[in-house]
């Protein structure tokens, strides 16, 4: 009786392994997914409540100009921080090219009235038509 033997060193395996690529693929996409949405508000302020809220999609677009005031007064155009005297030249140059001249101002709801309204003041010296308060949407139960 012969036994039946396979030759193992001429035989080559051509077939690709997707499946470590795939996962890996799907764990980027996932974590791509849960932190896009973070990117868009670059200074984390804590955004008064209200019950009448309208939503503002242009708010999350990328070159919208958003115009943040912490709770302790300070002032970010964008991630930058700024001085309310300087804000109105600032603004004026990124609404330049554009025909809408739309800010959108993300106050925290516990910082100081005051600074918030120096922040209005300053947006206001820009020449914008259009500016929008953020809020967040209250949960009716």
């Amino acid at each position: 009786m012969g036994m039946a033997s396979r030759n193992l060193e001429g035989a080559v395996n051509s077939n690709i392994n997707v499946t470590p690529m795939v996962d890996v693929m799907l764990v980027l996409l996932i974590i791509f997914m849960v932190i896009t949405p973070m990117l868009n508000n670059k200074v984390n302020v804590e955004l008064p409540k209200a019950n009448a809220a309208v939503i503002m999609e242009d708010a999350n677009k990328e070159d919208s100009v958003v115009v943040a005031v912490t709770r302790d007064g300070k002032v970010f155009l964008g991630g930058d921080q700024v001085t309310v005297d300087d804000m109105g030249a600032k603004i004026s140059a990124k609404l330049e090219n554009k025909t809408e001249k739309h800010v959108y101002l993300r106050g925290d709801a516990r910082a100081n009235y005051g600074k918030v309204m120096d922040a209005v003041d300053g947006i206001r010296s820009a020449g914008v038509s259009q500016l929008g308060l953020l809020t967040e949407k209250t949960e009716d139960q």
